[in-house]
């Protein structure tokens, strides 16, 4: 007698269950104890302290007309094969451009030599923070990098970084300001932040892996670019605000129009928490490029996996430390740029 039975009795259902008999041994595994029961003709008893949960199995038990969660599972993926075609013609010609942006990123940061792009770089640090400290750093570290000849591989990470980062920024701080400035938007982006901000980072890949080929860059980077693109989104509605109303209400007094109010007034003084966003949408896809070289994504993180597949304690740590090096990096710069921010505002 399955656990469960006397609920579709009482509720006389046990005809609608399919039998007599219930669905006790059905389709659904038996226990050890049941499988020794029924060995020695004897019914299995489950005591008051072992009584399962009335979970979808335990249920399916006792009737056989109830699904089991395998069948939700199995029905949820068949419903998303159903639809994959239908969303690939739709999904792939809008994320197209972000293939080859990829493409020509990972091509460009390759092709340009190192004793041009290592000077570049120190250049571009130097534009942003105006610190010698910060130049050597970044010239150290390249080369240190470079010397252990991951420079490659460096390149590639920071491509995709470069390109993932930059979209996340694109969309993010618009879609931050229109939650800023209208609380319906607000309301229903909350529930999908949260969402992007909570998933496990695998789980971006699954459904990924059924609608584009391995080999398109657009696979890890749409999976970086919606892990990444939170922090941005956030920081930019609480930034625009936290501006002080009364210096909105100053700003209506002098007749400036929302356009100017956004532009001349609301963005210019949300600028460090949108620059503290931006920071942190860096260094989540940082984290979420390593994860992404499951799927072909190139870059340190192809080590990093190396060494786990391989056992090669070696590999995995050398690339860990080229992964925290370049983390140290693009942290800095990018604090340096706040703080640089801070200090004209101030």
């Amino acid at each position: 007698m399955a656990t469960y039975d006397f609920v579709f009795d009482g509720l006389g259902l046990r005809e609608w269950c399919g039998g007599s008999d219930g669905g006790a041994g059905g389709n659904a595994p038996l226990s050890m104890d049941a499988l020794m029961s029924q060995a020695r003709g004897e019914e299995a008893e489950v005591s008051l302290w072992e009584t399962p949960f009335p979970s979808l199995d335990a249920l399916h038990e006792a009737c056989d007309a109830m699904p089991q969660s395998r069948d939700l599972t199995s029905g949820l993926e068949d419903g998303f094969l159903a639809i994959k075609d239908g969303l690939q013609v739709v999904v792939d010609p809008l994320t197209q451009p972000l293939s080859w942006a990829l493409r020509n990123a990972l091509w460009l940061m390759q092709a340009v030599p190192w004793w041009i792009m290592i000077p570049l770089l120190m250049v571009v640090a130097f534009a942003v923070g105006r610190s010698l400290r910060l130049v050597g750093l970044v010239g150290l570290s390249f080369a240190l990098l470079a010397f252990i000849d991951y420079y490659d591989y460096t390149m590639q990470t920071l491509a995709i970084i470069f390109v993932c980062a930059f979209i996340c920024v694109l969309f993010g701080v618009p879609i931050g300001i229109a939650m800023a400035r209208n609380d319906r938007v607000q309301r229903t982006m909350i529930p999908v932040l949260d969402m992007l901000q909570t998933l496990p980072p695998f789980v971006y890949l699954i459904p990924l892996i059924f609608l584009f080929s391995v080999t398109e860059p657009k696979l890890y980077g749409i999976a970086i670019i919606l892990y990444a693109i939170v922090p941005v989104v956030r920081l930019t509605d609480l930034g625009i605000r936290m501006v002080d109303k009364e210096v909105i209400e100053a700003a209506d007094a002098f007749g400036m129009t929302d356009r100017q109010k956004l532009f001349g007034v609301q963005i210019p003084l949300a600028l460090p928490n949108i620059m503290a966003g931006v920071n942190q949408t860096i260094m989540m896809s940082l984290a979420m490029v390593v994860i992404a070289s499951l799927v072909s994504a190139p870059g340190l993180g192809v080590l990093v996996l190396r060494g786990i597949r391989s056992l090669e304690l070696g590999v995995g740590l050398v690339s860990g430390l080229g992964i925290v090096l370049l983390a140290i990096i693009l942290d800095r710069v990018t604090k340096a740029a706040l703080a640089r921010i801070n200090a004209s505002q101030n």
